[in-house]
């Protein structure tokens, strides 16, 4: 059996029509009002009555959500008093569909009157599954936050809040709150009835709000009509097994706290929603303990006492034996023996889709523990930053023991004398089996829960690719054009600088350190040292200008330097020469071995080859870095390329 009532995270079909503004008024009379009576159907469904076009209808009270629903067994007593919005909503729950069109209508509650309460008018309940009235109530009233009301999105909102939020709105209590008692059946006695409060404390528990405030909103949810009555277990040991040590399990909602799980208190459901781990730590000791596929929770004998227990603000709050091992369904096994039911459930669904929560704590728990819900700044006139819950624990261990041993075990404590009720070692743990479709579910869960993280993660992809890209496409081009300054060194582009004919001639040593300039690859050094070695040339030898026989030139560098290039045959760059410009007197002999490799030049020294040259009247084009590839033989290394150098005569 799956829990009966809703989850607020569930999908809502609707039909969108033009919303209808009219305006309600709450009751004036605001005198101490008596505790609502809550009326407990089999420890399975807590209801109250509301008013509605003037048929008392009971409802069930569900925190876990925000609408209000109701079903008429018979017909309205004041059916004029509805008015159709002509909205259609679906709202979808765990046991079936509230379809319906939402209607105003004056709503009395808790002796509070709202003269055009927005609710859903269900006419079917056939999509149920099973008769709502044979279980003891006609609707449901949500008693979540306000941003929760699926009907509210379809009406205008500022005329179409919840019940709550209209009474805290228009009353001016000062303090906007609600708190919920719930008995239990089948119980030793009844210490208390169900009874719920508005902006009131039940007699006799005013220690309640002295307890922790547990904020929540601690764990930032993804949209607002996501946001639950949840709070924010103990770090490290939120949840006590019946070893008396903590459970361990990882949160699956990605911003919680380190250590610690996120639990929505829903008085909506019967049983406990719990990870599989724990549902598996609680009961999978326990000996005779089997677990049910196909109603997806564990079997269990009825005698078996198990003491767990919650940690929340520095508090704990233990489950009351009874409610840990449920026998209000009677449940029989194979053999036809009575079984009990583990009514921490394990959730076998996506429940948590997006991940904002880890367990849900239903009827069972809050069975043992009085809440109050401080809507705090939820509410227009609030006063508190926060909304908060608030609980003390119902439940004395040593007296839970007591009931339970008196209603279980005959009155005969055996619990810690016989071996049956001994829980298995730690190592000798059942699993609960996992099927596919719940691993997929999972998958999908984890998938979903991180989606935010995932979306960054491709975006911060997007832009590291795009940015590797344009980086690349820059080096491609830096590439081409070293290469283009590359082959402009080397004189592979013609036409890049003037030369070649007589006009240009004047311009040769300009485009010459022109060309240089441009391609970075001269070097400047005016104290250059003549006869320091030429460690950058391959014989190493003196650069000085009478080993040439030369004479320096006595002319000015075109851009007021006395840099000589020459390139080396060590490695691809310009070194500077022994001295500034020199005039060559070579005998005829070594003229004409020079030229005889290059089929002769022009009168403006241009190379025939295409190999680029620089003007002047008379010039002769020079291999092998400069001078540094004269050799011994007197003449010029013919297999060594190279800068020539040009000087006047």
């Amino acid at each position: 059996m799956h829990s009966l009532l809703p989850l607020s995270l569930l999908l809502v079909v609707v039909q969108h029509v033009s919303a209808v503004r009219i305006p309600f008024v709450v009751s004036p009379s605001l005198a101490k009002r008596d505790p609502i009576s809550v009326g407990n159907t089999g420890n399975a469904q807590y209801v109250a009555n509301i008013t509605v076009a003037g048929n008392d209808i009971p409802v069930l009270l569900d925190t876990g959500s925000s609408d209000l629903w109701v079903y008429f067994a018979k017909p309205a007593a004041n059916p004029s008093s509805i008015t159709d919005t002509g909205k259609e909503v679906s709202l979808s729950y765990a046991v079936g569909n509230a379809h319906g069109h939402a209607q105003r209508t004056p709503i009395t509650f808790g002796g509070y009157t709202v003269t055009d309460q927005a609710f859903l008018l269900v006419e079917d309940t056939s999509t149920f599954t099973g008769d709502i009235r044979s279980q003891g109530y006609q609707g449901l009233l949500g008693l979540g936050p306000n941003t929760g009301s699926l009907i509210r999105k379809k009406l205008d909102k500022e005329n179409a809040d919840t019940m709550l939020q209209n009474v805290f709105n228009k009353a001016n209590l000062g303090q906007n709150y609600i708190t919920l008692l719930l008995d239990r059946q089948k119980g030793v006695g009844t210490p208390f009835k169900g009874e719920m409060t508005i902006s009131e404390v039940v007699p006799g528990f005013e220690n309640i709000t002295s307890m922790p405030r547990l904020d929540v909103e601690t764990v930032t949810r993804l949209l607002k009509s996501d946001q639950h009555w949840q709070a924010l277990t103990d770090k490290d040991n939120g949840v006590i097994g019946p070893d008396g040590l903590p459970i361990e399990f990882d949160s699956i909602v990605p911003r919680a706290p380190d250590g610690q799980l996120v639990a929505v208190i829903d008085s909506g459901f019967t049983f406990s929603q719990v990870p599989r781990d724990i549902a598996d730590g609680i009961y999978g000791r326990v000996k005779g303990a089997v677990y049910d596929s196909t109603n997806e929770w564990w079997l269990l004998p009825c005698g078996q006492y198990l003491n767990i227990s919650f940690n929340f603000g520095g508090r704990n709050y233990p489950v009351h034996p009874l409610d840990v091992v449920d026998d209000n369904f009677s449940k029989v096994d194979s053999a036809g023996k009575k079984v009990c039911i583990g009514s921490f459930q394990p959730i076998t669904s996506a429940f948590s889709l997006l991940g904002h929560y880890d367990m849900i704590l239903g009827m069972n728990f809050l069975r043992s523990a009085y809440s109050l819900y401080n809507f705090g700044s939820w509410i227009e006139n609030g006063t508190e930053d926060h909304p908060y819950i608030q609980m003390t624990s119902l439940v004395n261990p040593v007296v839970a023991r007591s009931e339970f041993v008196q209603l279980r075990l005959a009155g005969q404590d055996t619990i810690s004398t016989d071996s049956r009720w001994a829980l298995l070692p730690a190592e000798q743990l059942q699993k609960s089996p996992v099927s596919d479709e719940e691993k997929k579910k999972k998958y999908q869960e984890m998938v979903l829960s991180r989606w935010p993280y995932i979306l960054l993660g491709c975006l911060a992809f997007t832009v590291l690719s795009i940015g590797f890209c344009i980086w690349k496409c820059c080096c491609g081009r830096n590439k081409k054009k070293w290469s283009e300054k590359s082959a402009l060194s080397k004189g592979l582009i013609p036409g890049r600088f003037r030369g070649g004919d007589s006009k240009n001639a004047n311009h040769g040593a300009t485009d010459i350190a022109e060309r240089d300039r441009d391609t970075d690859l001269y070097s400047h050094r005016p104290n250059y040292n003549s006869d320091e070695g030429g460690r950058h040339s391959m014989d190493n030898r003196s650069r000085s200008s009478s080993h040439y026989g030369m004479e320096p030139r006595k002319t000015e560098y075109p851009y007021g330097s006395t840099t000589e290039l020459l390139r080396t045959n060590s490695h691809s760059s310009l070194q500077q020469p022994p001295s500034p410009y020199h005039q060559q007197s070579f005998p005829s002999h070594q003229q004409q071995q020079y030229q005889q490799p290059h089929g002769g030049y022009d009168q403006s020294g241009y190379d025939q080859y295409g190999q680029g040259g620089y003007g002047g009247q008379t010039a002769y084009q020079q291999q092998q870095a400069g001078y540094d590839g004269y050799n011994q033989t007197g003449g010029y290394n013919q297999n060594q390329a190279g800068y020539g150098a040009g000087y006047a005569r």
